[in-house]
């Protein structure tokens, strides 16, 4: 899949699915691509990745059809022409609130390489040469931009949002969301799901994506889809690991006897 034909998804009636890649392993490109993943979602604002490596696991995904989206470490227009200048196929810009983080995002992501000056003009409606406004289109369709929507001011501030040209997507951050909706990590909590919910529908009612980064059960993430997500970033490679490790030696220990066996060890959930 290329980053226009995921774009294209996004915006359409068919859910794509990602997966938080933490390895910059170049082991890890033949084991996700069998995996029936449609791009991957790579982190800069909790993960450590620097530039280098986060352009050559850019570079590298995009070879093998995986889009790489790219969470920002803040909302920063020039954090996201670093990650774009790097290969990513699209930016998650994180903690969004305003029309006014929206609209520099945009300048960046959708009218490269337009900076300055001008770029403010554009973006206040000015008229722009044919020539240039053809290739800033074109460009724009390769680039996604998308935003997380992690607080009560945000989803207050939705409609606003949404009415800001040019964007791909909103992606529900779960753990900052519920925390700020006073009820964190409690993802089943009704005042978690009603907010969950009253995004994925503003967002595809506006036509574009709607998406969710969740790492619990498959149920609770299929009634993310039924309440409207078309994006679902599923888990992580680094939780994954981890809970498959846990339950394999879990169930050696059961099998050989061994204490262990029936509880899970001692910190078995840390990361």
């Amino acid at each position: 899949m290329t980053s226009s034909e995921l774009r294209q998804r996004l915006r359409g009636r068919e859910p794509v699915f990602g997966t938080l890649i933490v390895s910059s392993s170049p082991r890890w490109l033949d084991v996700i691509r069998g995996c029936g993943l449609d791009f991957v979602f790579i982190d800069t604002e909790h993960i450590a990745l620097d530039r280098s490596e986060l352009s050559w696991m850019c570079q590298a995904y995009a070879a093998i059809g995986l889009p790489p989206i790219v969470r920002i470490p803040a909302p920063d227009p020039f954090a996201a022409t670093m990650a774009l200048d790097g290969g990513a196929a699209g930016v998650v810009a994180p903690y969004v609130e305003t029309v006014d983080q929206v609209q520099a995002l945009r300048g960046a992501v959708k009218k490269r390489p337009i900076k300055g000056r001008k770029l403010d003009g554009i973006l206040a409606g000015e008229v722009v040469e044919p020539d240039l406004e053809r290739f800033m289109n074109m460009g724009a369709k390769e680039r996604l931009l998308i935003i997380n929507i992690e607080s009560v001011p945000a989803i207050e501030a939705l409609d606003d949002i949404l009415a800001v040209p040019d964007l791909d997507g909103l992606l529900i951050g779960p753990h900052d969301l519920s925390s700020n909706l006073g009820v964190p990590e409690q993802y089943a909590h009704p005042d978690f799901i009603e907010a969950c919910s009253t995004v994925f529908r503003k967002a595809r009612a506006a036509g574009i994506g709607a998406g969710i980064h969740f790492w619990g059960e498959p149920k609770q993430q299929v009634c993310f889809l039924e309440n409207g997500a078309n994006m679902l970033i599923h888990s992580a490679d680094i939780l994954l690991f981890q809970k498959h490790l846990s339950l394999d030696l879990k169930a050696i220990r059961k099998a050989a006897g061994l204490r262990g066996g029936e509880d899970p060890l001692p910190n078995s959930d840390a990361i």
